[in-house]
């Protein structure tokens, strides 16, 4: 069964506080990581209200220079740029300037004017900033949670990397789930308070990850909020390893294999299967911080699709703030990555987990991005979301 939303699901109000998904709170550290933040009430909302007719032209002056964008790079990366493919290095030089180029507009247009990037040591006090180069090559691995499309654009800006998206061994839906969150949850359900936290549910059982899909920066953008397996894909899969020796750029990956709300890291799948300190290539660890909405800026991360056009809603919300949006990239200084020859595996566990590159990656995005790590993973968010179609269809 898909992960994708029909469109009867565009009709429920995804509120964070509302409790009708409170279990899918996580139950070690009472964070719901899923559902779509809301600003709390403030004496300002009057205030934004008069304005909104002044946000609703903003966001479509904005929104239809961004579609013109988009429309440019298809027309030149997409078309124009495609028989220039058996060329090698020259393709791959013309794309990237160009997906470099419209990716930076793009996120120009929509109101990042400045986007804050600092190379982070996590074993100084203070995180204290480095200037370490950050400079990925073709092969090599990029870590980092995932949140929203916009960091897929500052990714294509920045490396005009490789994204991959992670298949697994089943869909969520073909086993069976021993934790209802509807019958089986103990206390009172009311949404709120410590009764709310008891009701939480049991993580769903990690499902394997076999292999990882190739796919374009537009597909993956489409992708932002939905969960495996992505039906839209129909070739087999291929390993890690033979994506990156036939990569032309650095390959990112989100254990996450999903979006989260930017509240809490997500469970991270067992993607790599790879000790550490790895030694074949070098391994690149970021995290994207974005912070809370507030009446006149709504939230930047987008972890519930759309049925419908995903992501352009959400676009158009994040075109028609008034205040400039902002998020920060941390970024790991490559002499404390788990490819690097100072690297102490000490630092990170004693009991060699099921997948160490993946653990130690999720430790120190944890770290690096002060975020908390919860317990549950994309299989959960699966599960929300068919709970959420399952109630938006009655």
């Amino acid at each position: 069964m898909s992960s994708r939303l029909p469109p009867a699901a565009r009709l429920l109000d995804l509120n964070i506080y509302d409790g009708k998904y409170s279990a899918y709170r996580d139950p070690g550290t009472g964070l719901q990581p899923f559902l779509k933040p809301v600003p709390q009430a403030s004496e300002n909302d009057v205030f934004a209200k008069a304005l909104a007719p002044l946000g609703l032209i903003l966001g479509i002056v904005r929104t239809l220079i961004v579609l013109i964008i988009l429309a440019i790079y298809v027309l030149v990366v997409n078309i124009l740029c495609a028989p220039l493919k058996s060329t090698g290095p020259l393709y791959h030089s013309i794309t990237s300037f160009f997906t470099m180029l419209l990716a930076r507009l793009a996120l120009l247009i929509i109101g990042f004017i400045r986007i804050r990037v600092d190379t982070i040591s996590r074993t100084n006090k203070g995180r204290r900033r480095l200037s370490e180069p950050w400079s990925p090559l073709p092969g090599d691995l990029i870590v980092s949670n995932w949140a929203s499309w916009i960091e897929l654009l500052w990714l294509a800006f920045r490396f005009h990397p490789t994204f991959v998206v992670p298949v697994p061994a089943s869909s969520p839906f073909t086993r069976e789930i021993k934790a209802d969150p509807i019958s089986r949850t103990p206390g009172r359900r009311t949404g709120t308070g410590s009764a709310n936290i008891a009701a939480a549910r049991k993580p769903i059982d990690k499902i394997p990850i076999v292999g990882f899909h190739r796919v374009s920066l537009l597909t993956m953008i489409s992708y932002t909020g939905h969960t495996p397996p992505f039906d839209e894909i129909t070739t087999e899969p291929e390993s890690l390893e033979d994506i990156q020796k036939t990569s032309d750029g650095p390959v990112v990956v989100f254990p996450e294999c999903t979006t989260s709300n930017a509240r809490g890291l997500l469970r991270f799948g067992e993607v790599f299967n790879r000790k550490v300190p790895v030694k074949a290539f070098n391994v690149f660890v970021m995290c994207v911080r974005y912070d809370p909405p507030t009446t006149f800026a709504p939230t930047l991360s987008h972890s519930i699709p759309a049925g419908f056009l995903n992501p352009f809603i959400h676009l158009f919300t994040v075109a028609a703030a008034l205040v400039p949006p902002t998020f920060s990239i941390r970024l790991l200084a490559p002499s404390e990555s788990p490819s690097s020859h100072n690297f102490k595996v000490s630092d990170i566990f004693t009991d060699a987990p099921a997948d160490p590159l993946s653990e130690t990656c999720a430790v120190l995005i944890s770290q690096i991005g002060k975020i908390k790590r919860t317990g549950m993973g994309w299989e959960d968010k699966a599960n929300l979301l068919n709970t959420m179609w399952m109630k938006g269809g009655k």
